[in-house]
C-alpha cells in the first residue's frame, strides 16, 4: 500500500464538522414513499427525490475527509465542477477529467457505463488527488468523458412499519431515477454514468498543462 501524503487542502465536496445534518422527522408521502413532515420544494430535485439536508457552513469547525456534503457534492456533479477546488473540471476535445479507481477487467469496456458518485477534476487537484485520496491512491486511472448523465442518486433506503411511520434501513443503495425505489430513498450524492471513455496518461496531461 501507498503511503499517503498529509492532505494540504480540503475538498469542495467534504463536509466539516460545524456543519450538522439536519433533523427532520421522515414520514410517509401522499405519492407513496418517504417525504419530511415539513418538506418545502427545495428538499426535492427535478426527479421528485427526497434529499438528505445539511448546514452549510463550509470551513466551519474541522474537515471531515470521510464525510461528503451531499449539497456541495450535488452541486459539483450538476455543473461538472472539481471535487476538490470547486472550480470548473478540466475539459478538452476528449471531454471532461476524471481519475477513478482503477478496475480495468470488471468487464468489457469498461469504464464506459461507469456509475460514480465522485466528481471530476482539474488538472492541479487531479495530481493531488491521486496523492492525498484514499481511495485513488494505490490504484486509479485517469478517463477522459465525452459524456455522463445524471441518472441516479446514493443514499439510504427507508420501507414501511406497522408503527404509523416509515422506518430507516441500514441499506445504502445508488437509486436510478424513476425507479419505484426512487420514492425510498434518502439521497446524500449525485450519480453520474461515463460514457465516450478514454484511458489518458495523467503525467502527459500535467506536462501539456505546464
Amino acid at each position: 500500500m501507498k503511503a499517503i501524503a498529509r492532505p494540504d487542502v480540503v475538498p469542495f465536496i467534504a463536509a466539516w464538522s460545524g456543519e450538522q445534518p439536519h433533523r427532520r422527522t421522515v414520514v410517509y408521502s401522499g405519492q407513496g414513499g418517504i417525504a419530511y413532515a415539513d418538506e418545502t420544494p427545495e428538499d426535492r430535485d427535478q426527479h421528485g427525490v427526497l434529499w438528505n439536508g445539511r448546514a452549510l457552513a463550509q470551513g466551519a469547525g474541522r474537515p471531515t475527509y470521510g464525510d461528503v456534503h451531499p449539497g456541495r457534492q450535488r452541486v459539483a456533479m450538476q455543473h461538472l465542477l472539481c471535487q476538490v477546488c470547486g472550480r470548473a473540471a478540466d475539459r478538452d476535445d476528449r471531454g471532461v477529467l476524471w481519475v477513478v479507481e482503477d478496475h480495468r477487467g470488471e468487464w468489457d469496456g469498461w469504464p464506459e457505463g461507469l456509475m460514480t458518485t465522485h466528481p471530476p477534476l482539474c488538472l492541479p487537484c487531479a495530481r493531488k488527488a491521486v496523492e492525498q485520496c484514499p481511495h485513488l491512491v494505490d490504484s486509479s486511472i485517469a478517463v477522459r468523458v465525452a459524456d455522463s448523465d445524471a441518472c441516479a442518486v446514493y443514499g439510504r433506503i427507508w420501507s414501511s412499519s406497522a408503527f404509523g411511520r416509515p422506518v430507516r434501513t441500514a441499506v445504502k443503495e445508488v437509486v436510478a431515477f424513476g425507479s419505484p425505489a426512487a420514492r425510498w430513498v434518502l439521497a446524500g450524492q449525485l450519480v453520474r454514468s461515463l460514457h465516450g471513455c478514454t484511458f489518458v496518461d495523467l503525467r502527459r496531461e500535467l506536462a501539456r498543462h505546464r
